[in-house]
């Protein structure tokens, strides 16, 4: 596996262990119907760190693992700045998770 890939490895359980930390991770999984909209981010159905939990995390795990292509741009952390701006500091980590994250997908290490 190229370094690149381990990099992103490393960053996606980074994020969780960021939402872990400041108690943004669910014990229980929202219902299918819930986690079928089709909106960018299920917008309109999850929270923020639902659809980062149940719906972004693993589908990059199964990239990964897979071997398939990664995408080649990503933006969450502008969303997640938006979803978590009255959280403040609180969110700052987890920000910068995702915003390494966005630069580990586009390249710009």
């Amino acid at each position: 596996m190229d370094e690149r890939i381990l990099a992103i490895a490393d960053q996606l359980l980074l994020i969780e262990r960021e939402m872990r930390a400041i108690g943004l991770w669910g014990s229980e999984s929202p219902s299918l119907e819930r986690l079928s909209s089709v909106e960018p981010f299920c917008v309109d159905t999850l929270t923020m760190e639902e659809w980062l939990q149940w719906i972004f995390l693993p589908r990059m795990k199964l990239i990964i693992e897979s071997g398939a292509d990664l995408p080649q741009a990503s933006g969450i952390r502008a969303i997640a700045e938006e979803a978590y701006a009255p959280q403040g500091v609180r969110a700052a980590a987890l920000l910068n998770a995702l915003g390494a994250f966005d630069r580990l997908i586009s390249g710009d290490n």
